[in-house]
Formats: structure tokens, C-alpha cells, sequence
């Protein structure tokens, strides 16, 4: 009988071992395998044991590697639908005219890419022939599918474009020369060809993180019955080399997580990024597999072509297996370059097993497998691929495709380390990859040494197959559409103008303003549905934490446990119709969300609204590409900057105090930034908003615009609106005056020296103590102007100085503001003095400014604005100072208020 006592849990899983003499014999039957058959049939029957329990349901650790072979054995490739040879003939013509276009641009300079297309043809022409559904699509119509285009194949998507006649030779001489119009952007860039691309890819990185959150988006439109897009399947076409990007890989658990059986990527690996070899001394397909599949991919490998199977069926000692799995990608790159002999002498001959084989086969096969056969060049390998990845349930699909980097553009190509940077063949090269695609085109077609695009007629076979395959799949893809819907109908004004009248004697910070603004409009029977609140786990940093039970945190599971807070008023809910994305702490995630939901009235035909608040220094800073990605795919909605400011939240320091966020902002010309003050101007801000993306726009007012608004953590009073007219226009313009010295009842002497003080966000409330001051302690008449907008104050000033060059003459809004206003002006703002200073030139009075430049510090607020030097005292000794230079006031009054308040 076992002694239990005496028997110590295994390392291996911590649990006693009940039967340790069963144990044993297994431990002793792998010894005598190793010792009788070697360690790789060892290891063979491991692994053959290994795959036998996992599809008997036996939970078991994965193995994150496999051979270096498909995934899918040639025995079980399903046979490709349709005609293979027209198939070929189609990607015979769209290989030639993307060489052809970026050939000929390159004579302008524009250059092009060849090389990337060139490998991966068969991985875009097998989807488009079978797998990318249209917008016609009668599974997901409306939607179809979503094609993430890698950046660099975008001549092959206009080739083929130009071949189902929606591009002609025009378009294609005018690749990468857009401005004299009709010309096509370098990239996919939705903003440049709006009815062709829907998403952009360049920057790399961007394209996978996109990809992930817009399958995981369709699933959040279907749960919350907004649309039922569960057709819809997203496809990411993607470099082996650009998964070196963080943002590549950051959300591969979220996929995996979240079942997205409706994503698949596609990397391409040919095994060179830009410079050269991805991965020269290693193996970048083995590292990917296990890094997808340790987050819970499934994995297919589509490496090796049918030239290979006869390899493998000679393979009976597994030595050719082994040697494929050791030789790094550099010398797999260097095979498809050399000649027979080194290709004998190099592979096969680092073992006698493999000398052997290699004797069985002719110089003609070795060069045909290790030159041109490559799983990622057939079509009935892709093919077999894309099916299994859409027949995959429960989790996201790679598919890792080996292809060659160059491949049929000719020696001179072909997996060199240079191929990236080479925009261009030559007139003999183009005629041995004519004879090698065996195209119709005749040496006298060159015309003074320019190659020709090729095109088989409008009515030839291979075009009316195309669009035959494409019509079947609910029309051409890639392709953007806006639907014709009407627009939203407006929130009623109740909404916003209950924040008119102010908050009395209640402290409210404008973050909290905007907070309850969004939890009426969220309450509106015709859009209320259409909100997407979007937050990386700060919720109740902002105080949405009102919002939880209400609205419920998005969650394909729901809420699988019981809330530790359940008893309390607002518990947190989630549930799989949730309204909120609380993403964790992921601010590209987030950001991937916001241009999901901001571009659905496009992609899906379904107009949502989303606004992300997040920690202003970790937006604009952190994400500013995805903020231009944002902006190329025409997304509409409200980004929030909370806890704004350089000097606003207390005692965070200098990785936290936001200086800067509207200088960045100001660059995206998509993006319309504004600083609210006040609750009231936040009310308007969003109306407006609301009506320019969403409702009836003005005529020539573009709707695709993005609303970037600052809020503060800092409770402070919000006064009433005030009366008159042109302040709603100030506020959605960026200026409007709050009060003048007498409204504020400061009651100045007669001829007192004026000065007007502007401000912007939290600073508005130092100006207002100054104003006071000015009139009490110095007799100085201050007007308070409310800047909501430096930026749009700026632009609107660059578009009238535009006009005037063309013979139309207006006068800037802010100038036009500001007329008549007396004395010199004084701008105070919470960001560096560059933001204010925005409008310096187009101001008639003597202007200066106050901000917050330099680095942020750990303190309190009233320190920390003592510090730059922005707090109330000190917007008076500037406010002297400015007076004294014009000799309005003493200049010994500067020095007095100095030494008064300690400056």
C-alpha cells in the first residue's frame, strides 16, 4: 500500500501524486523511446499525445510551437470554387499594373512600394475572389466586411480597382499626386479617397490595434441591439516585421479574451521588414505562433506550397522537419537567392539523413521549392486557410503566411534587403515578368521605354469574372459608404439649458457638469441609445461611477459574479447589453474604441456618439497618432481631457500636469478644441457638437470633426449665463465677453485705466479675483472676456487672412470681438503661454500673456499657480506692468503690488 506521508506534491502542479508506480511506468516508457528511438521520435509521441488529449476535451497546457509546417495537411485542403486559371490570370494583371504604376510615378520622384504587394497578391486576390463580403452583402448588407489593408500593398487594391473599372489610367498616373486633384493617396487614407478606403493602416501598428476593437465594437452594436452585425467578419492584413510595434500585439488578450471569432489577421511573412531580415539569426513565424497562441489564438501556418509535398512524404526520419525548424529566416532568405549547389550543400548537407533524401531529388525540384514555392503563393493553400479561420468558433484566427518579398518582379527583387526601398523596374525586367505571368503585352507597347498598364477589355473574361465574384459577395471591396440616413434629431434643450442658471452656492467641477449633461442626454427616448461612453478604468476618478448601474459596463459575459458592492446605490453592474466601455488601463484601447464607434455611421450605417474622458496628460500625449488615424477615418464625437490643466490636480506632479494638451490638439485640423470655464459653455459646446456631427449642418460645414473639450477636477462656483446676445456665438466661436468692470459692480472711478483680462478654463476664476483686486487695492477697471477656444479663434483668423488673399476681405472674429475694447489685453490660461498666444497677431491692442511653461511639480494648487506664476496676485502685477509701459499707472505700483503680495 502507497504511504501517502511519504509521497511530496509535485512541482509540476502542486498535487500529491496518487499513484506514483503508474507515474513511473510512463516516465519509463518515454526513457526507453528516447534511449531506443532517439529524442526526436521521443518528442514526437509527446507531442502526438499532447494533440490526442486536447481533442478529447483533457485541459492541458498548450504547446505554444509547433513544427515548421502548415497547419493544414495537403490531404485536407478543400478544393478552391471557381475557375483557378482565370484566378491567375486576374492576379497575372494586377501584379503587373501595380509594378507599372509605381514604375512610372517614379519618374515624378513620388516613389511607391513594389515589393510588398508582390508577395502578398494571393492573400488579398483569394479574399476578394471568396471570403470579403460587400456592403451589398446579403449576410451583414449595409456592413459587409471589414478589410484592414497593410499600407504598403495599396498599389495591388488600385490595380485591381482599375481592372473592375471603378479606377482608370488617369487615377494610377496620378498615384502619390494628390494635389492638382484625382490623384490617389500613397496609403489607404480614407479623408484622401472617401468612397474607397475605410480604414487607415499607416501608421503600422495602428491597423491590428483597430482591428481588434472594431470586431470587438460589432459585437457591442449586436448586444445592445443597436445592429445585428454579427455577419460582419474583420480581416487585418499585416507585416511580419510590423508586429514589432507595441500596439501590434497590446490587445491580442482582449481578442482572445472577448471569443472574437469574428477577427482574423493575416501576416504576411516574408521575412523582411524594412532594412532586411525580420528576424535574421531567428525564426519570426515560430516566435508569432507562440505568442498567439499563448494569448489564445488559434494559430494556422500556410508556409510551404505543393512543391514541398513530395519533400515530406521522403522525410521518414522527420530530419527535414528538424532542419527547417533550426535554419534561421536570414539563410531561408538566402536560399531563394543562390544557386542549386549551395542550396545542396548548405541544407541538405548538415545531415546524412537529408544528403540522402536531397539525391532523390532533381536540381529542377530543389529550386522550384526553395525559389518559388511558398504557401502564401497559392491560392489553394490561402484558400484552405481563410476557411478554416471564418470556420473557427471561440476565438480569433492568425493565419501566419509565408511568402517571398518580391516575388515575381525577378532576381533583381526578390528577397534582396534593399527590395522596400527599390520604386522601380526596368524595361527588360518588365518583360521577363510579362513572359513569366504570361501576359498579352507586346514589346511595342513600350513607348520611349514607358512601361504600359495592362487591361484585358471592359467586357473580357477575367473582368466579367471579377465582378461576377465580387457581385456575389455584395459588391467591390475595398469601399466606403455613407449611408443616406437622416440626421439625429436634437436632444430637447431642457438638456442643456438647465446649466444656464448656474450652481448657486454649490462648488461644481466642470468635469462633474459634463458628467451630468451626458446622464440627461443619455436619457433621450431618439438618440439616448446612441452614446457610447468610453473610459480607461478612471470612471470614478471623472464621477461616473453614477453611470454604472444605470447604463452598465459593456461585457460579452454580463456579470458571471455577484458585485462586492452590490448593496450600494451605484453598484458595479455589468452586462452583456452594458452602454459603457470601461476598458482598464489602456488608453490606445480606449482610443481604438472612439474611432470604432465615431466612424460607425460609415462603416455600419448606424450614427453612434461616443465620448472617451480620460486624464488629459495621457490623451493627446500618449495616443496623438491614433488621434491623426482618427481624424484620416472621418470619426465624429467627444474626446474629453479630464483633470485638466498644469495646476489643477493637486499634488500628482509632473507626469500628470497637463500643459500642453491644447498645443497638441491644435496641430490635428480635424480636431475643434475648446477650454471651457463654466458648466453653461460646456452645455453649448456639446449642442453645438451635436448638431454640426450629427444633425443638419451648415451649408459647406464639414461634419467630420472630432470636439476635443479640457474639464477640471477643481470645484469651483458656475454662474449663470450671461444675458445678451452673441454669447452662445462667442462660446462656439472661442470668445465672448463675461463681464465687464461695472456688470461685476467694481464701480471704477471715472477714467480709470482699463485693461481686459482673458481666460480660459479653470484660469477664468484668477482672472475674476484679479479683476477684483485690480478695482479694490489699485483702481484699475477690468473687462473678464471667457476664451473658450484660443485654437478655432486662431484658424478662423488663418482662414480670413486666406480670404484676403484672394481679393475677399473679413475680418477675423476675434478682432472683431475685441474692437472697441479699451486698454491693452492680458491672456491667462492653465497651459504654456503658447496656447493663448495662438491669437497674439490678430489682437489690435497691446496683448501679452500668462501661463504655465515648463515642467508640472507635486503641491497644492494655490503653491503650484504661486510657482508659474498665473494665480490671481500675480495676473495683477502683470496687469500693472502692462498699464505701467503705457504710463496708465505708476511704475512703482509694479513694484508695490510685488512686494505686497510676495512675489
Amino acid at each position: 500500500m502507497t504511504d501517502l506521508n511519504a509521497i511530496q506534491p509535485s512541482a509540476l502542479d502542486q498535487l500529491p501524486d496518487r499513484d506514483p508506480e503508474e507515474t513511473a511506468e510512463w516516465q519509463a516508457s518515454l526513457d526507453a523511446v528516447t534511449k531506443a528511438a532517439g529524442p526526436h521520435r521521443a518528442a514526437y509521441l509527446m507531442r502526438r499525445t499532447l494533440e490526442r488529449a486536447e481533442g478529447n476535451g483533457i485541459a492541458l497546457p498548450k504547446l505554444l510551437e509547433t513544427d515548421y509546417v502548415n497547419t493544414i495537411p495537403t490531404a485536407a485542403e478543400p478544393s478552391v470554387p471557381g475557375d483557378e486559371e482565370m484566378e491567375r490570370k486576374i492576379t497575372a494583371w494586377n501584379r503587373w499594373n501595380a509594378a507599372a504604376m509605381v514604375t512610372r510615378g517614379s519618374k515624378h520622384g513620388v516613389g511607391g512600394h513594389i515589393a510588398t504587394f508582390a508577395s502578398a497578391a494571393w492573400l488579398y486576390e483569394t479574399g476578394f475572389n471568396h471570403f470579403f463580403q460587400g456592403k451589398e452583402s446579403q449576410e451583414s448588407p449595409g456592413s459587409g466586411d471589414q478589410l484592414y489593408i497593410q499600407g504598403h500593398a495599396s498599389p495591388g487594391i488600385y490595380a485591381r480597382a482599375f481592372l473592375d473599372g471603378r479606377l482608370d489610367e488617369s487615377h494610377l498616373d496620378n498615384f502619390r499626386r494628390e494635389a492638382g486633384g484625382g490623384g490617389l493617396p500613397s496609403y489607404p487614407h480614407p479623408r484622401r479617397l472617401p468612397w474607397l478606403w475605410e480604414f487607415p493602416t499607416v501608421s503600422m501598428g495602428l491597423g491590428p490595434l483597430s482591428a481588434i476593437y472594431q470586431a470587438r465594437f460589432n459585437r457591442y452594436l449586436t448586444n445592445r441591439a443597436v445592429k445585428d452585425v454579427s455577419a460582419s467578419h474583420v480581416w487585418a492584413f499585416l507585416g511580419d516585421g510590423e508586429m514589432d510595434e507595441p500596439e501590434s500585439t497590446a490587445a491580442l488578450a482582449l481578442a482572445a479574451r472577448e471569443e472574437l471569432d469574428n477577427l482574423t489577421f493575416v501576416i504576411n511573412c516574408n521575412l523582411q521588414r524594412l532594412d532586411g531580415p525580420v528576424r535574421a539569426n531567428f525564426k519570426i513565424v515560430q516566435e508569432l505562433e507562440a505568442q498567439f497562441r499563448g494569448a489564445g489564438w488559434n494559430v494556422v501556418k500556410t508556409l510551404w506550397g505543393t512543391a514541398w509535398d513530395e519533400l515530406f512524404q521522403l522525410d521518414t526520419t522527420g530530419a527535414l522537419v528538424r532542419r527547417l525548424r533550426e535554419v534561421p529566416d536570414a539563410q531561408v532568405q538566402t536560399y531563394q537567392t543562390r544557386d542549386v549547389a549551395y542550396i545542396r550543400q548548405d541544407f541538405f548537407g548538415s545531415d546524412p539523413a537529408l544528403v540522402e533524401l536531397s539525391k532523390l531529388l532533381s536540381d529542377d525540384k530543389i529550386l522550384e521549392c526553395f525559389h518559388l514555392s511558398r504557401g502564401g503563393h497559392e491560392a489553394r493553400k490561402v484558400y484552405a486557410a481563410y476557411k478554416a479561420a471564418v470556420e473557427h468558433k471561440g476565438a480569433p484566427t492568425v493565419i501566419l503566411a509565408q511568402t517571398v518579398k518580391g516575388h515575381t518582379l525577378g532576381e533583381g527583387f526578390a528577397s534582396k534587403n534593399a527590395n522596400h526601398q527599390m520604386k522601380k523596374l526596368s524595361v527588360d525586367e518588365f518583360k521577363s515578368m510579362r513572359d513569366l505571368l504570361e501576359l498579352p503585352i507586346s514589346d511595342s507597347q513600350f513607348v520611349d521605354g514607358v512601361v504600359p498598364y495592362g487591361h484585358p477589355g471592359a467586357d473580357s473574361p477575367e473582368v466579367r469574372y471579377l465582378q461576377e465574384r465580387r457581385a456575389a459577395l455584395g459588391g467591390p471591396a475595398p469601399a466606403r459608404r455613407v449611408h443616406p440616413v437622416a440626421p439625429l434629431p436634437a436632444p430637447a434643450d431642457k438638456a442643456f439649458a438647465s446649466f444656464d442658471k448656474g450652481s448657486g452656492s454649490q462648488n461644481v467641477a466642470t468635469t462633474m457638469a459634463f458628467v451630468r449633461l451626458v446622464k440627461d442626454l443619455v436619457r433621450d427616448k431618439e438618440t439616448g441609445k446612441r452614446w457610447v461612453p468610453i473610459v480607461p478604468d478612471e470612471a470614478r476618478t471623472f464621477g461616473m461611477e453614477s453611470l454604472f448601474p444605470s447604463l452598465g459596463i459593456y461585457s460579452p459575459k454580463g456579470q458571471t459574479y455577484e458585485p462586492v458592492d452590490r448593496d450600494q446605490l451605484m453598484y458595479y453592474k455589468e452586462a452583456q447589453n452594458g452602454q459603457i466601455l470601461n476598458e482598464g488601463i489602456t488608453e490606445a484601447g480606449s482610443m481604438a474604441d472612439f474611432i470604432a464607434a465615431s466612424t460607425s455611421y460609415a462603416t455600419h450605417g448606424e450614427a453612434m456618439i461616443p465620448f472617451y474622458i480620460f486624464y488629459s496628460m495621457f490623451g493627446w500625449q500618449r495616443t496623438a497618432d491614433q488621434m491623426w488615424q482618427l481624424g484620416d477615418q472621418l470619426g465624429r464625437g467627444f474626446l474629453v481631457g479630464a483633470t485638466a490643466g498644469r495646476t489643477t490636480l493637486t499634488g500628482e506632479g509632473l507626469q500628470h500636469a497637463d500643459g500642453h494638451s491644447p498645443v497638441i490638439a491644435a496641430t490635428n485640423p480635424a480636431a475643434l478644441s475648446y477650454d471651457p470655464a463654466f458648466a453653461y459653455e460646456i452645455a453649448a459646446i456639446v449642442k453645438e457638437g451635436l448638431r454640426r456631427m450629427y444633425g443638419e449642418a451648415a451649408p459647406g460645414e464639414d461634419q467630420n470633426v472630432f470636439y476635443y473639450l479640457t474639464v477640471y477636477n477643481e470645484p469651483m462656483p458656475q454662474p449663470a449665463k450671461p444675458s445678451g446676445d452673441g454669447v452662445d456665438e462667442g462660446i462656439v466661436k472661442g470668445l465672448y465677453r463675461f463681464n465687464t468692470a461695472e456688470s461685476a459692480g467694481l464701480s471704477p472711478v471715472a477714467d480709470a485705466p482699463r485693461i481686459q483680462l482673458l481666460g480660459s478654463g479653470t484660469a477664468i476664476h484668477w482672472v475674476l479675483q484679479a479683476q477684483r483686486l485690480l478695482a479694490e487695492e489699485w483702481g484699475v477697471a477690468a473687462d473678464v472676456w471667457s476664451a473658450t477656444s484660443w485654437t478655432e479663434l486662431r484658424r478662423d483668423a488663418l482662414e480670413a487672412d486666406a480670404d484676403l488673399l484672394r481679393g475677399e476681405e473679413r475680418i477675423p472674429f476675434v478682432r472683431r470681438a475685441l474692437q472697441g475694447a479699451e486698454g491693452p489685453v492680458l491672456a491667462v490660461s492653465d497651459y504654456m503661454r503658447q496656447v493663448p498666444d495662438q491669437i497674439a497677431q490678430w489682437v489690435e491692442q497691446d496683448y501679452s500673456s500668462l501661463g504655465a511653461d515648463g515642467f508640472g511639480l507635486s503641491d497644492t494648487r494655490e503653491a503650484a499657480r504661486r510657482h508659474f506664476g498665473v494665480d490671481a496676485e500675480s495676473v495683477v502685477v502683470a496687469a500693472l506692468a502692462q498699464l505701467a509701459r503705457r504710463g496708465e499707472v505708476k511704475a512703482a505700483a509694479v513694484k508695490e503690488a510685488r512686494e505686497k503680495y510676495g512675489l
